[in-house]
């Protein structure tokens, strides 16, 4: 998943040369916390409110859905040269400690998401790389089969299910 989801659009070539994969996010809902909200809970652990940690902070909280730390410097630093990738890192690290933000690990490595849109498990097409989401209670039966029968407890919201998706399954099947 290229990135929080203001991503390229499905189709278009990302300034890395890599073509948009389609992708979903199951539950986009916007921020309930507003910018200056997290600011002053950053402000309450004793942080400086720099210009950098300002611009970090209000691109994550502006976009809906996933983004890498890699997009999200892309975009920070677009705004704002010279900004530290170290930064960047330090900074969703401390959001996701303060529940802001979760992260999932996807094919193309971690993806950051604000904490109330984390109710879904994801779906990546290993042929492709389309995306797309399931919902906790589509995903309920498959945890109980975990539980059930490995006595686990899986936080399947924390990685990607892979696999072939509708389309690439189906030109599978016709090539034979």
């Amino acid at each position: 998943m290229a990135g929080l989801s203001s991503q390229t659009p499905v189709g278009a070539t990302q300034s890395d040369g890599v073509i948009a994969p389609a992708t979903h996010c199951y539950n986009r809902r916007v921020a309930t916390q507003p910018n200056t909200d997290v600011i002053s809970a950053l402000r309450e652990r004793g942080l400086r409110m720099t210009p950098q940690r300002r611009a970090i902070v209000a691109e994550i909280m502006r976009t809906q859905g996933h983004i890498s730390p890699t997009a999200l410097a892309r975009k920070v630093q677009g705004e704002m040269p010279g900004v530290n990738a170290s930064t960047i890192y330090r900074t969703l690290s401390l959001l996701e400690e303060m529940g802001v933000l979760a992260h999932a690990h996807l094919e193309t490595g971690a993806e950051y998401h604000r904490a109330e849109e984390a109710g879904h498990v994801h779906l990546t097409c290993s042929n492709c790389g389309a995306e797309d989401d399931l919902s906790i209670e589509e995903a309920d039966a498959l945890v109980h089969l975990i539980e059930r029968h490995h006595g686990f407890e899986p936080d399947l919201t924390h990685f990607a299910i892979g696999g072939l998706c509708a389309d690439c399954g189906k030109a599978r099947a016709a090539a034979g």
